[in-house]
């Protein structure tokens, strides 16, 4: 008996502990609706500031990084609403957590791909692994293409909308669009260190799987000094993403307090309609896609979702897929997907494997089609959004990069820019969630292939790590 009461604590706070969160989540949910039928009044921001505490207490109970990040994602949006001045000098901080991440991309990749495809010894098998990975890819992003062409074509969001130029529009950039062999160039670096300087991620994955190649086909007394080199950089840039990890929550709070402290919530309501079939088409892409790919590649969904929870908040939050890179690779991992696998897919789906970039693109162009009152047949439609996914892929690691794509293809299909100078004022909601969809998807297709090649570890004795 004495043993039965010194180790209950744990269970029976969990369930206090959880509705505890739920009640928060739903006194700050309540606060941020009341404001649009009962403006003014005080009282409802103390109503989200309860559901603050609320959230924050259980944290004090339950330690974790995901609950923290969620809990910063409201207190920053709390602040961008009470207090837009001061949170516009929060991006300070949120842009020191993204320098301190993107300065471990590259030399991550490179440690991985190479100790991946040298350690392995069996060249034939990574080249399966990337042909495997390119089929998938394609065929997942037309599926997201084909979604994001019905969703839009269902809503008709951008019917009726009323154009007026900006008055001071800001300039455009290079709109030439990209051609194929502009593309198949821009795969391979020139210098290695202006693709690491550029964060180039593409080009430094080819960097590395051709090192790793050289590496295997030298003697055993060349490789192996490198080799463990290589082992020694990889498990130091995740003992280095940990300790950065530490910052998210602040990070990501106040990227979170930027964002709605700059915009504000009253420019949001010209475009709610775009934005919520943008949101709606992306949630049926979840589970009109990706759930039954996960099914019928027999992926533990509790232990998936448990995975990618973190990453997707991380690129959520701060709408940047770069961020999440590391702690994806390093769940995955602990997911049980070898690490030659998950550095193979992670950094070339960052190119190849946009879910929700390429289903937004599909949104946006029909969209800026709608807008200017040009009807566009189905066969017009599909030229135009498969001609945008694929120049898509040559600007990965381009900030903004679909609106990017989207100004430079506009001209080639005669589209006006007035509407996408407007789709600017959701940009940023937008890019959030498709942002955690591409994360998402890269993740679920490392999980995949490692279950086509035979190689998933259903009960990983690995940790995942704090």
């Amino acid at each position: 008996m004495s043993v039965a009461t010194t180790n209950p604590p744990p269970q029976l706070q969990a369930p206090a502990v959880r509705a505890i969160s739920y009640v928060g989540v739903l006194l700050f949910a309540l606060g941020a609706l009341l404001p649009i039928f009962l403006p003014g009044h005080a009282w409802i921001a103390a109503l989200r500031w309860a559901g603050l505490l609320a959230i924050a207490s259980t944290g004090l109970w339950r330690q974790s990084l995901t609950r923290w990040i969620f809990f910063a994602m409201l207190l920053g949006g709390e602040i961008g609403l009470d207090r837009p001045q001061f949170a516009e000098h929060l991006r300070v901080l949120s842009e020191i957590f993204l320098r301190l991440i993107k300065v471990i991309v590259a030399p991550l990749i490179f440690g991985t791909l190479v100790t991946g495809i040298s350690g392995n010894g069996n060249l034939r098998s990574v080249g399966r692994i990337g042909l495997k990975s390119l089929i998938y890819f394609e065929v997942v992003t037309t599926l997201a293409l084909f979604l994001g062409v019905a969703a839009i074509n269902i809503s008709r969001a951008g019917e009726g909308l009323v154009i007026s130029p900006p008055t001071a529009a800001a300039p455009l950039p290079n709109t030439a669009p990209l051609r194929w062999d502009d593309f198949l160039l821009h795969i391979f670096p020139e210098n290695i260190a202006k693709s690491v300087a550029e964060n180039q991620i593409l080009q430094v994955a080819v960097f590395a799987v051709l090192f790793g190649i050289a590496l295997a086909r030298v003697s055993e007394a060349t490789r192996v000094p490198l080799l463990k080199f290589c082992e020694s950089l990889t498990a130091t840039m995740f003992s280095f993403t940990n300790l950065v990890m530490y910052f998210a929550p602040i990070g990501v709070g106040a990227a979170m307090a930027y964002t709605v402290g700059h915009m504000g919530i009253g420019v949001l309501l010209p475009l709610g309609k775009l934005l919520l079939t943008g949101y709606c088409a992306l949630i049926a892409f979840l589970l009109l896609i990706l759930f039954p790919i996960s099914r019928i590649a027999r992926i533990p969904l509790g232990r998936f979702v448990k995975a990618v929870a973190e990453p997707a908040t991380i690129a959520f939050a701060t709408s940047t897929s770069e961020a999440a890179l590391p702690r994806a690779m390093e769940e995955m991992e602990a997911f049980g997907v070898p690490r030659r696998i998950v550095a193979f897919v992670i950094p070339a789906g960052y190119s190849f494997n946009l879910d929700g970039s390429t289903l937004y693109l599909a949104l946006a162009s029909i969209f800026v089609a709608q807008a200017a009152g040009m009807h566009m047949g189905w066969s017009e439609q599909l030229l135009m959004v498969f001609t945008l996914m694929l120049t898509s892929k040559g600007v990965a690691g381009v900030p903004r990069a679909v609106l990017v794509v989207l100004l430079a293809t506009a001209a080639t299909f005669h589209l006006p820019t007035e509407p996408i100078f407007i789709i600017l004022g959701i940009d940023a909601l937008m890019d959030m969630a498709r942002t955690a969809v591409n994360v998402i998807g890269n993740c679920l297709a490392c999980a995949v292939i490692a279950r086509w090649e035979g190689e998933l570890v259903d009960n990983p004795v690995t940790a995942t790590l704090p």
